[in-house]
């Protein structure tokens, strides 16, 4: 199935759009791809599919083949926005086009539930993006973005291994996250000096352990952010190391790297007692 509409490359000769690398863009040219991508996306029959940095449109593109009842794309690059036009032409009442940075955009908000986001994210910014997005699990039903593979190593990493880390445990404790396929540079235009990889995060019906949001990632925080020392030295910065690890059941000897993200959970309980015991 095609579109009618011209082929990227060409929409990206006529309105001049290089990639620009201030903006961490990468276009994607083959509609092959972009319809895989916005399959993993689930059902896009109903409510709103966001997506993040569309430019020329090839993942848009994908998105409305494959059936996208409503697809948001919010774009900076004023660039693109003539681009995106014609496709929003061709797909009548399917397509918004929103100009603004994401960053400063409550996606939560955006069209009707259920939302997904779909994006190739720009490499510059999409991690601070995706921690926004991992504080709301009740505002999405599904999240596929790609990364650097290296990124979404470190979303998908289980305890123990050299990628685990704060990204894990912020993905992992109220989400499912698993990676889907890599897509090498030349896929992209221009290619990129790295692997990307998609990842797909699915809301977890309950977190994997209850805590408090700010107790967990000060924990987190402080463990990781000494990771090659033991709790009981790594955790002064938030409070009694000694005190908290005894508490939550765990041995003061232990490195950030070997816990659980239940245990962290742990962690973060005995630090919301302590304080409110104080």
């Amino acid at each position: 199935m095609t579109d009618g509409l011209p082929p990227l490359a060409e929409t990206v000769r006529k309105h001049g759009l290089a990639a620009r690398k201030a903006l961490g863009q990468h276009f994607l040219y083959d509609l092959n791809l972009t319809r895989r991508i916005a399959r993993a996306g689930g059902d896009l029959a109903h409510g709103t599919t966001i997506e993040i940095g569309p430019g020329p449109g090839g993942l848009t593109r994908g998105l409305l083949i494959e059936g996208a009842a409503r697809v948001i794309a919010v774009e900076r690059d004023a660039r693109a926005l003539p681009a995106l036009a014609e496709i929003a032409a061709a797909y009548p009442g399917r397509l918004e086009i929103l100009e603004a940075d994401a960053l400063s955009l409550d996606a939560a908000a955006l069209g009707d539930a259920p939302r997904r986001i779909v994006a190739n994210l720009p490499y510059n910014a999409g991690t601070p993006m995706l921690i926004a997005w991992l504080a709301r699990p009740d505002a999405f039903e599904r999240l596929v973005l790609m990364f650097q593979r290296e990124v979404v190593e470190r979303i998908c990493a289980e305890p123990g291994g050299k990628d685990y880390g704060r990204l894990a445990v912020a993905a992992q404790w109220r989400w499912r996250a698993r990676k889907l396929f890599d897509v090498a540079p030349s896929a992209f235009v221009p290619p990129p000096a790295v692997v990307s990889a998609v990842v797909e995060l699915v809301p977890r019906e309950a977190p994997l352990a209850p805590a408090d949001p700010a107790a967990l990632e000060r924990v987190v925080a402080a463990a990781f952010g000494q990771r090659r020392k033991m709790l009981r030295q790594s955790l002064k910065t938030v409070g009694d190391a000694a005190d908290l690890c005894a508490v939550a059941g765990i041995d003061a000897t232990r490195r950030a790297e070997t816990l659980s993200i239940p245990e962290f959970c742990a962690l973060a309980r005995a630090l919301t007692d302590r304080r409110a015991s104080a």
